[in-house]
């Protein structure tokens, strides 16, 4: 699942699991904190473990729960923070030439294990550093851990599935064909929109380029729900000279890709398997970043 849908608004799948993991990991770090610190606080001084003593369980407790709420909180924001540094300086030439996409979260240039380490080596650090303080960060962690993966699988997002065999049509054109026969062998960009979809307005010419550009990587521009006459007076205004233009009139590719919201991109190799996927509006870094990922797929 690549986004999700609150009523009408589309949210990116990711974010909202990383959030929800965190959610739950300070609560559960809390929660072990104080009873913790209620449990030292009725056994006395000693069973702390440190010569100071301990004051009241209930106030002790609540101290451990924000330190412990606090440490998770900055060991994800320096695992984002990390994971985006090793993205960018893998791309360093690309966000050189475009220095404000860097400062752009939405593009989705992360590089997990990074943060993951970074995140881990600081959550040592903390717990090396308080005694007090490691079963709360211990289980924070653990619930983080698990919640991401375990929520990752569920949603999928991990997952490489094969491009689907889904109807579309050409503009013109009555008789539908494959999405998959399309791709006909070779890497292709799936870029799913709609002409009021404001977003897919603004990274429209940017697509258009890379199709008049990239020679090995096919363009394939699925419409969503519009008709053949919305479209080509669309592209017409616009001045777009875009090669397969593609109609899916009942709006059923995305919800089978997992979004169902506008814009979103997928990125498949030539044996027809997701390389990468993106929602919402893609700039040039970004774009360029995941067709360097393409080009490097088995062919």
């Amino acid at each position: 699942m690549i986004s999700v849908s609150i009523g009408p608004l589309a949210l990116p799948a990711a974010p909202l699991l990383l959030l929800g993991s965190l959610w739950a990991a300070t609560w559960v770090a809390g929660w072990v904190a104080r009873r913790a610190g209620t449990a030292e606080a009725d056994a006395g001084p000693e069973a702390a473990g440190d010569t100071a003593p301990v004051s009241g369980g209930e106030t002790e407790g609540r101290a451990r729960a924000d330190a412990a709420g606090h440490a998770l909180i900055l060991a994800v924001a320096l695992g984002l923070l990390a994971a985006r540094l090793v993205h960018l300086g893998g791309h360093a030439d690309l966000y050189a030439a475009e220095p404000l996409a860097a400062l752009d979260l939405r593009d989705g240039g992360w590089h997990a294990a990074s943060g993951w380490a970074a995140a881990a080596a600081w959550l040592s650090w903390r717990a090396w550093r308080s005694a007090a303080l490691r079963p709360a960060l211990g289980a924070g962690a653990l619930v983080l851990l698990l919640g991401s993966t375990a929520g990752a699988r569920l949603l999928g997002l991990h997952d490489r599935p094969a491009l689907p065999a889904l109807p579309v049509q050409a503009l013109g054109e009555a008789a539908p064909r494959s999405l998959a026969e399309l791709a006909a062998g070779r890497p292709v960009v799936v870029n799913l929109w709609a002409s009021w979809c404001g977003p897919c307005r603004q990274e429209m010419p940017l697509l258009a380029a890379a199709q008049q550009r990239e020679t090995r990587v096919g363009f394939l521009f699925v419409n969503q729900g519009e008709s053949a006459a919305a479209v080509q007076a669309y592209l017409a205004d616009q001045g777009l000279a875009l090669r397969e233009v593609w109609l899916d009139p009942r709006s059923a590719v995305g919800p089978a890709l997992g979004s169902r919201g506008l814009p979103t991109t997928l990125f498949y190799d030539a044996q027809g398997q997701l390389v990468a996927s993106h929602f919402g509006v893609l700039h040039s870094a970004a774009l360029e970043a995941r067709l360097r990922e393409l080009r490097r797929s088995p062919r």
